[in-house]
């Protein structure tokens, strides 16, 4: 096949208020702001951009980050794809990420390896869900999202093995085992978060890693790497694989999957096996907690949006002596990003997932998370953080009481009400996720907490009027009794 479609000069990337752009117009352009699609691919296109920046401009310390800047870091990367231009073509000799050798597998339509298409028995709710003709655009998202965020699942031929020798694809039987899922995704979904500039290009400035802090992570042994674009394996544990298992850009650019694209179906197998957060391998996007008998990663949660785990993202911030939760994207970066850019943010998100027997798959309520919480540099620190701990430690509090209230009601009516407090507290949620970036801001006001305060109190109270009617004598009796009672939340502890 002839080389065509090169993903530096066609439009392929979703960009907010931009539609489609090239990887030349993302390095070329300072006024793109942020990338578009959904959670999964937003952070497939991010690897994608981060690996390209690291493989052309990786700083040796924090002092040589500083010398550059998002325009002369953009310029390296335009002068990187100059010279790597013809690895980028998405079909030709050489396709992009993928492996002409699986060839021998066998196919999957592309609906079968989306996530929020239905496939075989699958009930079509809506259209949305209903598989559609690709373009190249769409099939280059799909190939990228594939690399590290494929689902595991019988829909991968591990039948065919590139490497001799190789067994990591066989069951204790002998046979074609399921296929794994990508590393960004691990069990359940993963939640990554990393830092948000005003616009595309000082956001990938602010989340470029040095080599210093490469080797501060000791995540991985092999260092940088190399970009898989420019030495791809022949196969599953070949010395590339394994060079690009121990390394930061196998975990950018996981390989977790070998396709070969087709005009309505792609080759499909898996690809690189990446040790898990529990073995050590992680994206430095991740949050984990080494501090128990064994690590516990964040993982998404569509019922607790990921503005709910500021306080475990930014735990690093607190003088105490114990920490939690620890993302290095976060912890390496945020530092330099208060000198760099006073107004930044923290975005997370990520996909959850359900498995049944090795397959996993979007079912109930699993969904699309991402939040996007803007800081200011200036403002950020140890009593700024313990404040609002202190708020959302309240709040969490508040849901509490709500639920028993909610509970509490129901069973005065001999109703079992567990379910409508459940509601009720996700009311109560979404109705304080308005005036969370408000309360981020004014953290160290006491005035403002105090406003706010009032604030999420009249939240509760409007959550439990919404699930506790008060139309009949009796609903209206249980209703006062078991009206929550906030005296003991409004009141704002003033400083010394």
């Amino acid at each position: 096949m002839d080389n065509r479609f090169n993903l530096i000069d066609e439009p392929w990337i979703p960009v907010a208020d931009a539609g489609l752009v090239s990887l030349r117009q993302v390095f070329s352009n300072p006024e793109l702001r942020a990338l578009g699609g959904n959670p999964i691919q937003k952070l497939a296109l991010m690897k994608l951009l981060l690996a390209i920046a690291q493989a052309a401009a990786t700083p040796e310390n924090d002092q040589q980050w500083q010398t550059l800047t998002p325009a002369t870091l953009a310029s390296q990367c335009l002068d990187y794809l100059v010279k790597w231009h013809d690895r980028f073509y998405l079909y030709g000799a050489k396709p992009f990420l993928q492996m002409p050798a699986i060839e021998a597998a066998k196919t999957q339509p592309y609906g079968a390896v989306l996530a929020d298409v239905s496939s075989g028995n699958t009930t079509v709710l809506s259209q949305i869900q209903r598989e559609k003709l690709l373009s190249d655009a769409d099939k280059a998202l799909v190939l990228l999202t594939l690399m590290a965020f494929a689902l595991s699942g019988k829909k991968t031929d591990n039948s065919v093995v590139l490497s001799k020798g190789y067994f990591g694809k066989t069951n204790t039987k002998g046979k074609a085992a399921t296929g794994r899922p990508g590393p960004s995704v691990a069990h359940m979904g993963l939640l990554h978060s990393h830092l948000v500039g005003p616009n595309l290009q000082t956001t990938l400035y602010l989340n470029l890693l040095s080599q210093t802090q490469i080797d501060r992570m000791a995540t991985y042994p092999g260092g940088l790497g190399i970009a898989p674009w420019e030495t791809m394996p022949e196969g599953e544990d070949c010395p590339t694989a394994r060079a690009l298992k121990s390394s930061l850009m196998g975990r950018l650019i996981p390989l977790s999957r070998f396709c070969l694209l087709k005009e309505t179906v792609l080759h499909y197998s898996e690809g690189l096996a990446h040790a898990g957060y529990k073995d050590g391998g992680r994206d430095p996007t991740i949050a984990v907690n080494d501090s128990g008998k064994e690590p516990k990663a964040l993982w998404v949660d569509p019922e607790k949006r990921p503005w709910r785990e500021l306080t475990a993202l930014l735990g690093f911030i607190s003088q105490e002596q114990t920490r939690g939760f620890q993302c290095w994207q976060l912890d390496l970066a945020l530092d330099r990003a208060r000198e760099a850019s006073r107004h930044f943010g923290i975005w997370s998100g990520g996909l959850r997932v359900s498995s049944n027997a090795g397959e996993q798959y979007v079912s109930g309520s699993d969904d699309y998370v991402e939040s996007l919480v803007w800081l200011d540099g200036e403002q950020l620190g140890a009593t700024w953080f313990t404040h609002l701990k202190q708020e959302m430690e309240a709040l969490d509090q508040l849901a509490k009481k709500l639920y028993g209230c909610v509970s509490s009601y129901f069973r005065e009516q001999k109703v079992d009400g567990g379910k409508l407090a459940a509601q009720s507290t996700q009311l109560f949620w979404q109705l304080c996720e308005r005036n969370f970036q408000a309360l981020v801001e004014g953290c160290d006001n006491d005035e403002q907490r105090q406003t706010l305060r009032r604030r999420f109190a009249g939240y509760l109270r409007q959550s439990y009027d919404r699930f506790c009617p008060s139309s009949t004598a009796r609903q209206l009796d249980a209703w006062a009794k078991c009206r929550p009672n906030l005296s003991d939340y409004q009141p704002v502890k003033q400083e010394a």
